[in-house]
């Protein structure tokens, strides 16, 4: 097993080598920096405290299976969105994002709690 570790720590720093390679030969290699701080800034400060907090919301009220499973799924679509919402600007291509992203993201998310809430009552009646 600690043969696996060192190969896989070495793996690791083999990539993390690269990684900085990569981004030294850049034009602009504060910028990605910047942009990788930032990124974990709000990964520690923000995004992982809430999805703690929300884990133990969930962790202490019934139906914790059917709730945490809207709540990865709607995770889940809100990331794969995200993108296409925090765009700045107007697209070149006008029929690249043709449709509102920002309100079908909405009705998508409450489509997903409608059938956890279903799938509760049906467990329930059970």
């Amino acid at each position: 097993m600690t043969v696996y570790r060192y190969a896989l720590g070495a793996l690791g720093l083999l990539l993390i080598g690269i990684g900085g390679r990569l981004v030294a030969g850049l034009p602009d290699p504060l910028g990605v920096l910047v942009w990788l701080g930032g990124a974990l800034v709000l990964h520690d400060g923000v995004i992982a405290p809430l999805v703690l907090g929300a884990g133990l919301l969930v962790a202490a009220g019934p139906g914790r299976g059917v709730v945490r499973g809207a709540l990865v799924t709607g995770g889940a679509l809100v990331l794969v969105t995200l993108p296409a919402l925090l765009r700045p600007g107007a697209p070149v291509n006008p029929s690249a994002l043709p449709l509102p992203y920002g309100r079908n993201l909405l009705l998508v998310l409450a489509g997903v709690g409608l059938a956890a809430g279903a799938t509760r009552l049906l467990r329930r009646r059970r």
